[in-house]
Parts: structure tokens; sequence; C-alpha cells
């Protein structure tokens, strides 16, 4: 067979593979756990609010930053945080359990409070469109 063929073909199913993996990037298959949980409908604009909503204390932007898209940097410790926005870091929802551990930490110390199911959803459908 043709060596340029060959190179083609390899090329070409590269870039399948790859456009598939990217185009699989865009949802977060944990909202569909919540949707099990009894989570109707998200309401991204609902996210929004509660990322910036502020406690007094504290908001999710004290430590992920104002632009989701961007790094944030953890203000007790100055650890650097990947940014929360889906398109610019897919990797960080592939792990339904790290996303309920964050969930229950950050909720906690954010709002004095367990984040509900609804509210959580609200979360990710905003960080998904950011």
């Amino acid at each position: 067979m043709n060596p340029e063929l060959i190179l083609l073909v390899a090329l070409l199913t590269v870039l399948v593979v790859t456009g598939k993996a990217l185009a699989s990037t865009g949802r977060i298959d944990h909202l569909d756990t919540y949707r099990q949980q009894g989570v109707v409908q998200t309401d991204a604009e609902k996210g929004r609010k509660l990322w910036y909503a502020n406690n007094g204390e504290r908001s999710c932007t004290s430590c992920h930053g104002k632009l989701p898209a961007d790094a944030g940097k953890h203000v007790k410790t100055g650890k650097a945080i990947e940014p929360m926005a889906l398109p610019v870091n897919p990797g960080r929802y592939r792990s339904a359990k790290k996303i309920e551990k964050w969930f229950l930490r950050n909720c906690k110390w954010t709002y004095g409070r367990e984040c509900s199911t609804q509210e959580k959803a609200d979360i990710l459908a905003w960080l998904a469109g950011q």
C-alpha cells in the first residue's frame, strides 16, 4: 500500500476520533444523575446567580475567580484552581464522585450548608455554557 495513503488514513482516523472526543465535551453527564433525582429543568441563570452570590464573607468567585474560564486561587491555601468552565476544562466533569465531593465541601464553606440537587444542577448548567 502507498505510504502516503497509509498516512492519510491514519490522519483521518485521528481527526475523526479527536472530533468525537471534542464533541462529547459539550455536556456534563452528571446532570443526568440530577435529573434522575428529580431535577426537571435546569436554570443556568440561577446557576450564575449562585456563582456570584455572596454570603457576607465569600462567594464561589473568592477562590474560582470572577470568570469561570480563568484559573482561580484558593484564598486560604493559595493553591491554584483550574478553570471551571466546561469548554476550557472538560476533564473536570468526568468523575461524578469528584463533582459531589467538591460540591459538598464548597457549598458548606461558601454558603454554610449543602447545596440542593437543583442548585448543583443549575450551577453545572451555567458552567457548561461558559
